[in-house]
């Protein structure tokens, strides 16, 4: 049934009781707005990912377990994704490379973490992943490269510790961290606000540089414009160089399904290349 309204731009079907979604919603390539929220569903179609056209999918308030692992190298031009009151664990790596994405809305799930290359999200202007029931414990240090962020909301989880490049979101206007364990930065320097809590981290930064780890994301971070390096030049030639990095190249391409299988175990350790080494 579904099939036979391949013209429609706008599908809501909220808060119907329903416990699945047909196959069959592949076939509206020019759907814009999905709203399923208010349902039963454990999961979305995986044949969701040839609504190439999508804009918006809220589906808050359902029992989701997971998302669809390549959801994100198929909807490029979803600009807001809602999740919020499901029962997601984690986000698919492949979430990541929602390049048009503006609103991701997770909160109120069991995340355990989020993924580590988040730096492709370039247009991303509000993150909620607050309340989701203790589990989530930190954040990935790429958040710093999320260069649109305008909002951040990390409440009523269990993180300890905020990523020192946050200190350089540029854009960031509201952070919401009450309800964690935070000790870095410490409780008088969030009372203070955000000016203060991003100085914190920027110096926090600065001070850990020597750190391998720190070089390698201080080398992103000016190769994306967040971190101006100012305090670079009162350092030797050789301490500088921790600062800069080889050109920096998207893995979006060798992530995609065309590149991917170049990668599987069954590739990598067949007979044939096997003896080949």
């Amino acid at each position: 049934m579904v099939a036979r309204l391949l013209n429609v731009v706008v599908l809501d079907v909220h808060s119907n009781q329903l416990k699945v979604l047909p196959n069959s919603i592949g076939c509206l390539v020019k759907l814009k707005v999905l709203n399923v929220a208010g349902n039963y569903l454990r999961c979305l179609p995986r044949t969701i990912e040839n609504c190439r056209s999508l804009e918006e999918l809220n589906a808050n308030f359902n029992q989701l377990m997971r998302l669809p692992d390549t959801i994100g190298f198929e909807l490029l031009n979803l600009k807001k994704l809602s999740v919020s009151s499901n029962k997601l664990v984690f986000l698919p790596h492949s979430t990541s490379h929602l390049t048009s994405l503006r609103i991701l809305d997770a909160r109120l799930n069991c995340l355990r973490s989020l993924p580590a290359d988040m730096e492709n999200l370039i247009k991303l202007e509000v993150l909620n992943v607050s309340q989701n029931f203790q589990c989530l414990e930190t954040l990935p240090y790429s958040i710093g490269l999320l260069l649109s962020l305008i909002e951040l909301d990390v409440s009523y989880n269990k993180i300890t510790a905020l990523p020192d490049s946050m200190g350089c979101l540029q854009k960031l206007r509201k952070l919401c961290v009450e309800g964690n364990p935070l000790t870095s930065p410490p409780v008088e320097v969030v009372e203070q606000g955000l000016h203060a809590v991003k100085q914190y981290l920027s110096e926090k930064m600065n001070a850990g540089h020597r750190s391998p780890t720190k070089k390698s994301w201080i080398g992103k971070l000016v190769r994306y414009g967040t971190f101006n390096g100012s305090r670079v030049s009162r350092m030797n030639q050789e301490e500088s160089e921790g600062y800069m990095a080889p050109d920096y190249q998207r893995i979006s391409g060798f992530a995609s399904p065309r590149y991917m299988g170049r990668f599987s175990p069954r590739r990598l350790f067949s007979p044939r290349r096997s003896n080949a080494c």
